[in-house]
């Protein structure tokens, strides 16, 4: 009875194999497996050392979509000697936390292992759930790899941040996705090696280049993609694909303009306020099936980046567009992309405030710019008075025009000179505003 009901468990955990995602089957066990990220993982690499060494230190996993995260933090799972638990952000609460924090305290107690805490979607944490795991990240009871797509030094606590290293992995390139698809389709235990399926490179790279650097979205084509090979084997064409993907199919043939190409030309013909160029490479990238949110970040950065102060209206244009897009979905997201890359287009443009910035940056991290002035610096705590902090400070809306010249850049930096306003929209009325008040600046 025993050893039918050992066979039934084998059979049973085979049937369920089967039955998994290529892209899931498919996934790296080790680091000879594991393709791309060289710059993360590669020979060598701090981080590969400290996986090898089983001194794993507590991490963000930072990147697009397919690119390695959940992967990564599973091989570290079977390649170290930690327990490890997974949680994914969106169904996992503070309790779960501590109660995996109860499991690592016996775990260190009673058989001296760490224990890994895997966190998918770390950034759709709030910040009382991402508070709860500082004092046991800082104490080493838990092990923290999180997993975003999103800018963690925008979405984490600056507290946890503190804590943990961030790992940035790359997009995948066209050639690594051909290494991955040629893998899976030879692998006999764990991909379509031995049902006679075959697909020559050109067609591999077709899947690499409609994926766009996401290798879950490669192996998943290529999984469709078999399925439409007669059951005695044969080959995977460029007619198939063709068939699969309909319409997407244009923008990524071997004669037309890849994922990168369309979106610089998206990019480009918005700077250069060519609004009907701009709707077009819209209407490639919806078509092809592209990220929705990647495509709205796109237009945002363009509204900040070029347009600039000529018009602040076209980020504000630009964030409902983002926010929209997360709210309707397709199809009806078309209608405020389409707004928004209008927009964007026909603003005049200005990329002084980014200038500006990027010069001020260079600045603060190249000398000592000097310590804020005593008269700007907080006077709300106790004390702050007999520092003379504080002391003699101008209140400009006391003053005709809600103005009044003081110091507000250190002693270090006195005469700096960052923000230069173009004559363009809407900056062109703030330019004559600051030489009014700053003529000096102005004048160098």
């Amino acid at each position: 009875m025993e050893s039918m009901d050992l066979f039934s468990a084998a059979a049973e955990s085979q049937t369920e194999r089967e039955f998994e995602p290529l892209a899931q089957r498919m996934r790296p066990r080790n680091f000879r497996e594991f393709i791309g990220q060289r710059e993360a993982v590669g020979a060598g690499k701090y981080l590969r050392q400290m996986i090898e060494r089983d001194q794993v230190p507590s991490m963000i996993l930072f990147g697009p979509p397919g690119t390695g995260k959940t992967t990564l933090a599973q091989m570290i799972a079977g390649l170290t000697g930690s327990a490890f638990h997974r949680l994914n952000a969106v169904a996992a609460g503070i309790a779960d936390i501590r109660q995996i924090v109860k499991a690592a305290e016996e775990q260190r107690k009673f058989y001296q292992k760490r224990t890994i805490v895997f966190i998918d979607e770390i950034h759709r944490f709030n910040k009382s759930q991402q508070d709860v795991l500082l004092p046991y990240v800082e104490d080493g009871r838990l092990v923290l790899i999180g997993a975003t797509t999103e800018n963690p030094f925008f979405e984490v606590n600056h507290a946890l941040l503190s804590r943990v290293r961030i790992v940035k992995l790359e997009q995948l390139t066209d050639g690594e996705l051909q290494k991955i698809l040629r893998q899976a389709l030879e692998d006999a235990e764990r991909g379509l090696g031995g049902q006679g399926i075959t697909a020559e490179d050109g067609v591999l790279a077709l899947m690499a280049q409609f994926a766009g650097g996401d290798a879950r979205m490669a192996l998943n084509l290529l999984e469709q993609a078999a399925a439409m090979v007669p059951p005695t084997g044969g080959a995977i064409t460029e007619e198939i694909l063709s068939g699969l993907l309909g319409e997407r199919m244009q923008s990524y043939d071997k004669k037309g303009d890849n994922h990168y190409d369309t979106v610089s030309a998206f990019i480009k013909s918005m700077r250069g306020s060519d609004a009907d160029a701009a709707i077009f490479y819209l209407a490639r990238m919806l078509a092809s099936g592209e990220d929705l949110n990647f495509i709205a970040r796109r237009v945002a950065i363009c509204a900040a980046e070029d347009v600039g102060n000529a018009d602040p209206m076209a980020l504000v244009v630009a964030m409902a567009a983002v926010q929209a897009v997360q709210f309707v979905g397709m199809p009806e997201a078309r209608i405020p992309l389409a707004e928004a890359v209008t927009y964007v287009a026909s603003a005049p443009k200005s990329n002084a405030a980014y200038l500006a910035i990027d010069k001020a940056l260079a600045d603060v991290r190249s000398r000592d710019c000097g310590t804020v002035p005593p008269h700007l610096r907080d006077s709300s705590y106790k004390g702050a008075a007999k520092l003379g902090h504080g002391l003699n400070y101008i209140y400009p809306h006391d003053y005709e025009g809600h103005f009044k010249e003081q110091q507000y850049l250190p002693d270090k930096s006195r005469g700096a000179h960052y923000y230069e306003p173009t004559e363009q929209g809407a900056e062109k009325r703030m330019g004559e505003y600051l030489r009014d008040c700053w003529p000096e600046r102005f004048e160098k």
